[in-house]
């Protein structure tokens, strides 16, 4: 492959920050308001025009379960966010606030404008500087010692390099960690292939009527008719289906989008259009088939494709499939959840299906009132002093990975990096050496649920 030496003079900004972090989606945000709010000075930069990531601009209006059937495990940044939407009527309108409180595999859907909003206006109360349209195109960073200099962003304005003492790469896809040369994982190595992504959208003008298409089931047995009669351009036998917004809207998460590496502008780009066309296919297959959808209106399809996985990193621990059937507790952890193991078919063969279905949805959830721990390590790249990694990007195993990516796993880590970076600042204990008790105290004192009798000055290694 032939190169091109690119050279530059790039202006060093005046600031320096007690923390940058890369990536404004559910963990960056988190991590950076978290972090604001004990008296850190935060810069956040994010790519997009909003903060919220696959909630926000991926239209994925529905935070996952957040409690376990007895008790809600999610509690501090995430608790705040959905109790904040719910006492603005920001939530759907007949959801029942023990959906996130108590009930067990209860999603809560959201107004996308609403939530915007929000973290808008948290990210300003807590003093965040944040920049839109931005995004981490290198950095300065010493893989040997694990210290990061600075980082080199670039917007409209163009090239700046920012230095600051600490760093949290919250951007999906470990871009900042990748910049830094941490360790990774691609997603495909140790599998059948790459979890497939889907391109969400929104619909208007459904009749949510109790006995229409609401129901999973029947839309389930909808698709299955629509299947026999070749109206997909592609077999596509797992939807997870239309699900209710408000009194007339309805967000899809439908059509994946196969094969898709997500490191790869050139499939992000066939995807996105794929992704288009397969949401007018199922706009056609609710009109036709689905009772409830015969006046579908389709809004809009997501400015960001929902990727399910791309590049993990190698942290200080990996989180397995062994700790989560365990229900293991750690000492260290600084979260806890109960969602299933959602890993989406590889492909759109019977057999793919049939074997997700077979270990996914009938085998790979706990029961009520279990959950397991997300430790401290996974936020840690192996090794580094002033590094974490927040969101679907921390490090775990294929089938863990498939409970944690989701959003509100992501707000836990984010808040738990973010207020482990403060402490790193304050105290000079490194990302890899840190007190996690002292970060556990914490972390209960801003309303976590880390309900763990014994505690660790050391992290689980």
């Amino acid at each position: 492959m032939h190169t091109y030496s690119f050279h530059r003079n790039i202006p060093i900004a005046e600031e320096y920050y007690d923390l940058v972090v890369a990536g404004g989606g559910p963990a960056g945000a988190a991590a950076a308001i978290s972090a604001a709010r004990q008296g850190a000075k935060v810069l956040l930069v994010e790519g997009t025009g909003c903060l919220g990531g696959m909630g926000t601009s991926g239209l994925v209006t529905a935070f996952d379960p957040m409690a376990n059937g007895e008790r809600m495990l999610v509690g501090g940044f995430m608790k705040e966010v959905v109790e904040t939407l719910y006492r603005r009527s920001l939530l759907r309108p007949d959801i029942d606030p023990d959906s996130w409180r108590k009930h067990y595999h209860k999603w809560t859907a959201f107004q996308v404008e609403g939530y915007k909003l929000v973290l808008d206006e948290f990210a300003v109360d807590a003093g965040v500087e944040v920049r839109f349209f931005t995004k981490v195109v290198d950095a300065e960073a010493n893989s040997v010692t694990g210290i990061v200099q600075g980082v080199v962003l670039h917007n409209i304005e163009g090239f700046t390099y920012v230095r600051a003492k600490t760093f949290i790469d919250s951007t999906g896809d470990a871009v900042l960690s990748e910049l830094c040369d941490v360790t990774c994982v691609e997603a495909g190595r140790d599998t059948p292939g790459i979890m497939p992504a889907t391109l969400a959208s929104l619909f208007s003008n459904i009749d949510w009527g109790p006995t229409k298409g609401k129901s999973y089931e029947i839309q389930q047995e909808m698709l299955h008719i629509a299947l026999r009669d070749g109206h997909f351009s592609q077999p596509d036998r797992h939807l997870p289906g239309m699900a209710k917004v408000n009194h007339t809207v309805g967000y899809l998460n439908g059509g994946h989008l196969f094969n898709l590496n997500a490191l790869r502008c050139k499939d992000l780009s066939d995807g996105v259009m794929l992704g288009r066309r397969l949401a007018r296919e199922y706009m056609d297959f609710y009109k036709k088939y689905v009772p409830g959808f015969e006046h579908i209106e389709h809004v809009t399809t997501a400015s960001l494709i929902g990727i399910r996985e791309s590049r993990r990193i190698v942290g200080e621990y990996e989180l397995n499939v062994q700790d989560y059937f365990a229900r293991r507790q750690f000492p260290d952890q600084i979260g806890l959840f109960n969602k299933s193991i959602d890993i989406h078919p590889y492909n759109n063969s019977e057999e793919e299906y049939k074997r997700y279905y077979d270990e996914f949805e009938k085998a790979g959830r706990l029961s009520p009132g279990e959950c397991f721990g997300i430790p401290y390590g996974v936020l840690v790249p192996k090794g580094w002093r002033n590094l974490w990694v927040a969101g679907r990007c921390v490090s775990s195993d294929v089938q863990v990975h498939g409970s944690i990516r989701v959003q509100p796993a992501c707000a836990m880590m984010g808040q738990a990096a973010g207020t482990a970076a403060v402490q790193t600042i304050r105290t000079g204990q490194s990302a890899c050496e840190l007190d996690t008790e002292q970060l556990i105290t914490t972390l209960r004192e801003h309303d976590a649920y880390l309900p763990q009798e014994t505690l660790s000055k050391q992290m689980t290694r």
